[in-house]
C-alpha cells in the first residue's frame, strides 16, 4: 500500500459523478414550483391566522424532496438506506386546516417528480392541481354554515325568534336547546349568505 492508496476512497470518487448542472437546473425548477405553490396556498387561504412560515416551507420542502429523490435514484443501495432513516421521522405538529395536508403532499409529490427528472409531468400537474384549487375554494359554493345562540325567556320569546330565522335564511337546524329558571339558550346552525346575516340578527 503506497502513500496515494491511504487518501483514495469511494466518497470521494463519487464526486466525478455528481452533475453539478443538473442539481442546479433542479433546484431551480423546484424553486419556482415551490413558490408556484406558496403563490396558490395565499390565494386560497381561508383559515383564522395566515402563517408566511407555512408557505416558506411549501418551498422549501419542495426543494429538500428534490435533492433526496436525486440522491435516492443515483444509488440503489442509498435508496434502501433512505428509507429506513425516513421511517424513524415523526412530525407532532398539528395541522389546524384540513387543505394545508394537501399543499404538503402537493410539494412533496412535485419534489419527488422533478427529482425523477419528469418535468413535463411536474409542471403540467401542479397547473392543473392549482387551478382546481383556486376555482373551487375562491368559488361561491352556496350558503355558508354558521352558529346562532340566542338567550330568551318564555316559549313566546322562543317562537318570535323561530319565526324571524325562518324568515331571513333559508334552512335552520336546532342543535342544542338548554332550559332554566331564570332563561333559555337556544343554539341554531344557520345556512344563510354572507351578506344576509344581518337580517338574521338584525
Amino acid at each position: 500500500m503506497t502513500f496515494s492508496d491511504i487518501f483514495k476512497s469511494s466518497f470521494l470518487e463519487k464526486v466525478t459523478e455528481f452533475s453539478l448542472l443538473d442539481t442546479l437546473l433542479a433546484l431551480a425548477l423546484s424553486f419556482a414550483l415551490g413558490l408556484f405553490i406558496y403563490f396558490v396556498y395565499k390565494k386560497t387561504f381561508r383559515g383564522v391566522m395566515y402563517s408566511r412560515s407555512f408557505g416558506v416551507s411549501l418551498m422549501a420542502l419542495s426543494m429538500i424532496t428534490t435533492i433526496v429523490i436525486q440522491a435516492v435514484t443515483s444509488n440503489v443501495v442509498l435508496s434502501l438506506g433512505m428509507v429506513g432513516a425516513l421511517s424513524i421521522v415523526r412530525f407532532r405538529t398539528a395541522i389546524k386546516e384540513p387543505l394545508d395536508i394537501a399543499f404538503l403532499f402537493w410539494a412533496i409529490a412535485g419534489g419527488i417528480v422533478l427529482g425523477a427528472g419528469l418535468i413535463p409531468l411536474a409542471i403540467l400537474g401542479s397547473l392543473v392541481v392549482g387551478i382546481i384549487l383556486i376555482v373551487f375554494v375562491n368559488g361561491k359554493g352556496g350558503d355558508t354554515p354558521y352558529l346562532l345562540i340566542v338567550h330568551c325567556q318564555g316559549d313566546e320569546a322562543e317562537k318570535a325568534v323561530m319565526d324571524q330565522v325562518k324568515e331571513s335564511c333559508g334552512r335552520s337546524v336546532v342543535k342544542s336547546k338548554s332550559v332554566s329558571a331564570a332563561q333559555m339558550e337556544l343554539t341554531l346552525e344557520l345556512r344563510v349568505a354572507p351578506e344576509d346575516m344581518g337580517k338574521v340578527i338584525g
